[in-house]
This record gives structure tokens, sequence and C-alpha cells, in this order.
């Protein structure tokens, strides 16, 4: 048991060296470009499938309540929360449609939208891609080491440089609690003391 878990731990360390050595400028670039949309009184929209779902309503929730220090809400709407809204798309159109609609319904020129695939080839997640740049949203890609079918169309790519899904999620989540932290320091200088 112990070998399997220092294992885990082990890769999992690896993993996220690399992403210091390999890309921190993309994630410097992603949080960056949200800063500067927030200052400009734009929000975020975020999006996944499976742990990656669970991983976008956390980002909301750090934002929407706060993440270090008590503060005014950020806003940020996480795509996969309105069962109606889900439910409804999936069964009336297209489950690749799901995420792609609720930009156009709830985006606006300037707003960032975090798209999370850890494959990069989640057909929702593309469509949404496609629906944000149309829209004239910037668009942070979060994925493995290949890119998959976003490779090319985000403004902002994050690719982890792994292709083991887990550790793929794990340094997603911990670049996400990066962006939260910056987000909340650059936004409110005077209360993060």
């Amino acid at each position: 048991m112990k070998d399997t878990i220092r294992s885990h731990l082990e890769e999992s360390i690896r993993t996220k060296q690399r992403v210091i050595q390999e890309i921190l400028p993309h994630i410097e670039q992603a949080a960056q470009a949200c800063i500067e949309a927030y200052k400009r009184g734009n929000k975020m929209l975020i999006a996944g499938n499976g742990g990656s779902a669970a991983d976008a309503q956390h980002v909301a929730g750090e934002l929407v309540n706060y993440f270090r220090f008590d503060r005014d809400p950020i806003s940020c709407i996480a795509l996969t929360t309105d069962t109606s809204v889900v439910t409804s798309i999936s069964n009336d159109t297209h489950f690749r449609n799901v995420f792609a609609r609720q930009l156009a319904a709830h985006s606006v020129k300037g707003d960032v939208f975090i798209a999370i695939s850890t494959s990069g080839n989640s057909e929702n997640v593309l469509e949404a891609i496609h629906a944000a740049k149309k829209r004239g949203v910037t668009v942070i890609g979060l994925t493995g080491q290949t890119g998959g079918k976003m490779d090319g169309l985000c403004d902002i790519m994050i690719k982890i440089p792994s292709t083991d899904t887990p550790r793929i999620q794990e340094s997603h989540m911990t670049i996400l609690h990066s962006i939260c932290e910056l987000l909340e320091k650059e936004l409110f200088k005077s209360a993060s003391h």
C-alpha cells in the first residue's frame, strides 16, 4: 500500500516540476489575461466534463465566495452547474452544445472562458471554444500533453506535460488555485494584507 501511495505522490511531484520547467510562462499569461478581463469589468466562464466539471465548480466557488481572504465576490460562472439548462440543451439539441449555448447566453466580448479537457478532444468543450471565439471571448485551454483537437484553437494553451489523467487533473487544479490567488491579490490589493 505504501509503495502505491508513494508512487502516486512522486509522479504528481515530477509532473508539477515539469509544469514549472516547461509551461510556467503560459500560466502567467493566463493569469494576466484573467486579471485584465476583471479590471475591464468582464467575467470568467469555465467548463469541463467529469472531474473537470467539479474543478470548474470549485473555481467558481473560490471566486464568488473567496479564496484566501474575505473580499467582494468575483463573477465566475461554472457552465456545469445548472441541471435544468444542461439537461434541456442535451435533450433538445445535442450534448455537444451544452456549453456553447450557455456561452452564447452569458458571455460578452472581453470575458474569459477556461476550457478544461484532459484529452483536448471533448466535443462539447470544442464547440464551446468556437462559440466563445465568435463572441470575442478570450479562451484559455487546460489540457494534457498533446493538446488534442484544442491545440491551436485557444488564445492561451496550458498543456500539462503528462498523458496520465489524474496527474493532469491535479496540475489543472493547482494552476486554477494559483489563478484564484493572483486574482484576489491583484484585484483587492488593500484587503489582502
